[in-house]
């Protein structure tokens, strides 16, 4: 018996999994599902749908440095943190009251009727926005000397540092030694204000040492940087030794947990140490705030 090839039944055409009203003849290579154009990911053979390369991409290992962070092109903390400390000075040179609301200021607690002031009083953000600030514009020519050499300082190591420590630890270590050196500024001198980023900067100095030790690179102009900063701490008057050894103490302990954090528990211990000394900072600050009452 012959078959009339009229009769015979049209071959199916395939239509796109996502789309189904749509004809193609263009399979993915990895799962062999019909894809239209809008659907088709380049691959490296042929063309893959749209789940398979979401698949695909995550079981690749993101790059990460040898201390743990992610490799990033664009050093996107740096940046923001120069543009805040700019912000915080455009703010300073607009509103005269600026600096007294936010500088960094121990202070005393309220007594009877005389008023509170300070971190002492509860006004705890000062341990923070106080390394945003920089001495005024009115006061000569330290004003824009000071945030410039900051912000320059900021510039040179930030985007190095971010690199190989990754941007949520970057953001620890500049944001705890600046904390660190107003801590032991409201411990030593609650009654004496300060502004600076300075604290923040000793930090990186510190990490920038011993990340450079970490790593087998050469740390002698860093040690000179160091050296001559605390020379200029100690020998000009109006200068925050305070903040300057306390973000420079807080910045070196980070570091070393950082950079020498065994490599199997890397990010345990890393976030362990940011912990512990976020914790200590803060019990020093209650203790300060005990002894100015």
């Amino acid at each position: 018996m012959s078959t009339d090839p009229a009769q015979a039944p049209a071959p199916e055409v395939p239509m796109c999994y996502r789309h189904p009203g749509r004809e193609t003849y263009v399979r993915c290579t990895r799962c062999d599902r019909p894809i239209c154009p809008d659907c088709m990911r380049v691959a490296a053979v042929g063309h893959q749908c749209p789940e398979c390369v979401r698949d695909g991409n995550s079981t690749v290992r993101e790059p990460r440095t040898v201390l743990g962070g992610r490799v990033r092109n664009r050093p996107a903390v740096t940046l923001t943190l120069i543009s805040l400390n700019v912000l915080a000075y455009l703010a300073e040179l607009v509103s005269p009251t600026f600096v007294g609301r936010f500088e960094m200021l121990g202070g005393m607690p309220a007594r009877g009727r005389l008023p509170g002031i300070g971190v002492a009083d509860g006004e705890w953000y000062r341990l923070i926005t106080g390394a945003f600030l920089h001495v005024p514009m009115d006061q000569g020519g330290l004003g824009i000397t000071h945030i410039l050499f900051n912000m320059w300082a900021l510039w040179v190591l930030g985007p190095q540092l971010e690199h190989v420590l990754g941007r949520a630890r970057f953001t620890v270590l500049y944001v705890l030694s600046a904390i660190g050196g107003n801590v032991l500024l409201y411990l030593v001198a609650p009654l004496q204000p300060a502004v600076g980023a300075s604290g923040a900067i000793f930090g990186l100095f510190a990490a920038f040492f011993v990340v450079g030790r970490r790593l087998g690179v050469d740390t002698r102009g860093i040690v000179f940087l160091i050296v001559i900063n605390l020379v200029f701490t100690f020998t000009f008057s109006g200068i925050s030794w305070e903040g300057h050894v306390g973000g420079l103490v807080t910045g070196a302990v980070l570091a070393v947990a950082f950079a020498y954090a065994p490599r199997r528990r890397q990010k345990a211990v890393q976030v362990a140490a940011s912990a512990v000394v976020a914790g200590l900072l803060v019990v020093l600050t209650a203790v300060a705030t005990a002894l100015a009452s």
